[in-house]
């Protein structure tokens, strides 16, 4: 009792201190949300006394990065100092789902209940019947007759009561393992959904009473966004379509609702302080066991080591489901591009709604109309279809990042790619898919092949032929890659090299061809060469 006493006083206490401060609610207005981390900005208009106010903020995002913490105010009223803390004491608001789950987990907690008290009711007529069964046969009054009629029904009834008892503990087994199931999936939205709310408490000084209005910004670490595309081609005498995208994602414990987002190619957690070169000294190896001896030594003696050591950058959480919104057809209308600070951002004027629930939120940037040059691809040797590729130049000005890309063509979706921009040089190359309609055949020309065994040596002749149909109702225009071998041991002599009219490098024995094809029209390149190796060695790898 004493103890219970205490508690209730500690509450009180507590319910008193946060009574003594005014509590207003911020509401999130703007999100630039960087790679990894978003900037959130809250407004919130307060009314202060004469003097020092203390206000505690709610609705505030958890584990924000105190030094980002920045606090505007108006009417020449000064902030004095601004903390934040997680509160704990916050009572949980369930998410939708989470509560959809609980209902569920009440409702067949309920049928349990009553299949249990069925697989009681039925336990205690066995037992009855049980008993019954044993004062009949105790009981030498009755016919030999009457007690077999007796023992049938006993029998019988007895039969159909385990039956159904059967029934129902194979009814709760499963209803027991339907509830580990959905608890688990509880705790698991619990985690996703439910955090603890964030507060900041600032201490204002007003100089006469007022109103004021409060901006507050800060940094979160569990946010961020990844680019990603569609590009669609209806027909290779067409432009390029590209519609920039980026999967937004956020799990700060506060819902982002009707917000103005901000997409920054930023990363603050990368830090901002450049690297610095200390001396590099160089020294003799001495073995490891003299080494810690020297080290020892050295350090007793006041000698210091200089090293280099890296700034420490904070991971950052990264949870992701996928979703859909957002109808990018008139986009370009409210998307504006900065490029004038350090890094690209796209301001976008719709309101999104971004929940906190760590899962991908497709949000709409730009979409490009880009002028491309069309062209085929192939490389028989690893595989017989010809790729359609799109040629794009001056990429460079669509502010475009490495990101996955779905690819439309001709109405119809071929597959997913991936757009590396970081390592793309003057012409983006955009693999479209497969073109069915170009046909292509790699043959050995069985024909010219040849061994010849002279003196110590083996002279083995390779030829080929590659063979490509157009089907098409245009001309195209195709790139094909094929390769010679390349010998690093001298026993290993290539004697004759055809390349068959290819662009060849010597160095790698890449083989690239440039054909127009027209329509149903065929053609082919031959190419081949000679080896010579010793007599009785056989070549690991000889071309197929």
């Amino acid at each position: 009792m004493k103890f219970t006493g205490y508690l209730f006083v500690m509450v009180a206490v507590v319910c008193n201190i946060q009574s003594l401060t005014a509590a207003e609610k911020l509401k999130i207005e703007e999100a630039t949300v960087f790679l990894k981390g978003a900037q959130l900005t809250s407004t919130a208009s307060i009314s202060l006394a004469k003097g020092e106010n203390e206000v505690v903020f709610s609705h505030v995002a958890r584990d924000v990065n105190g030094q980002s913490l920045s606090v505007s105010v108006s009417n020449g009223v000064i902030v004095e100092s601004a903390t934040f803390k997680n509160d704990y004491l916050l009572n949980e608001v369930v998410a939708p789902k989470a509560k959809a789950i609980k209902d569920s987990i009440d409702l067949i907690t309920e049928q349990r209940d009553l299949v249990a008290n069925k697989i009681d009711m039925l336990t205690e007529q066995i037992t009855i019947i049980q008993a019954n069964r044993k004062v009949g046969g105790e009981n030498t009054g009755l016919s030999t007759a009457e007690l077999q009629k007796l023992l049938d029904i006993i029998s019988t009834k007895m039969e159909s009561i385990l039956n159904q008892k059967d029934k129902q503990v194979l009814a709760l087994k499963k209803i027991d393992e339907l509830l580990v199931r959905l608890n688990k999936q509880l705790d698991e939205e619990h985690k996703r959904e439910f955090q603890p709310g964030g507060q900041i408490v600032v201490k204002f000084y007003a100089t006469d009473a007022t109103k004021t209005n409060v901006t507050i910004t800060y940094i979160v670490p569990n946010a961020g966004w990844e680019p990603c595309y569609d590009i669609k081609v209806d027909d290779i005498t067409q432009p390029v379509k590209l519609y920039y995208k980026a999967n937004v994602y956020q799990n700060s414990g506060v819902r982002w609702d009707n917000v103005r987002l901000s997409l920054s190619a930023g990363n603050p957690s990368e830090g901002v302080q450049a690297p610095v070169l200390n001396p590099w000294y160089l020294a003799f190896y001495v073995p490891k066991p003299m080494q810690q001896k020297y080290a020892s030594s050295a350090m007793s003696s006041g000698n210091a080591v200089r090293a280099y050591k890296k700034p420490l950058v904070g991971s950052l959480d990264n949870s992701m489901a996928a979703t859909t919104v957002a109808d990018e057809s008139s986009i370009n209308d409210y998307v504006s591009v900065d490029n004038s600070g350090v890094n690209t951002s796209f301001d976008i004027d719709l309101p999104y709604t971004i929940p906190a629930d760590g899962k991908k939120h497709l949000v709409a940037i730009k979409k490009y109309d880009v002028p491309a040059t069309y062209r085929y691809f192939a490389v028989p040797k690893l595989d017989k279809d010809a790729f359609l590729q799109a040629q794009i130049t001056n990429w460079e000005d669509l502010n475009l990042m490495p990101g996955q890309t779905s690819i439309f063509y001709e109405g119809t979706y071929t597959g997913q790619g991936y757009l590396d921009t970081w390592n793309m040089k003057d012409t983006l190359s955009v693999s479209l898919g497969r073109d069915k309609k170009i046909i292509i055949k790699k043959e050995r020309d069985k024909k010219l092949r040849s061994v010849k065994y002279i003196g110590t040596n083996v002279r083995e002749t390779f030829a080929y032929t590659i063979t490509v149909r157009n089907t098409r109702k245009e001309r195209i225009n195709l790139i094909i890659q094929d390769q010679q071998p390349v010998s690093n041991d001298k026993d290993i002599e290539i004697e004759e090299q055809d390349a068959g009219g290819s662009e060849f490098d010597a160095a790698t024995g890449l083989m690239t061809w440039a054909l127009s094809i027209n329509a149903s029209e065929t053609q082919n390149v031959k190419f081949g060469l000679t080896l010579k190796y010793p007599r009785g060695k056989a070549v690991d790898n000889l071309p197929k």
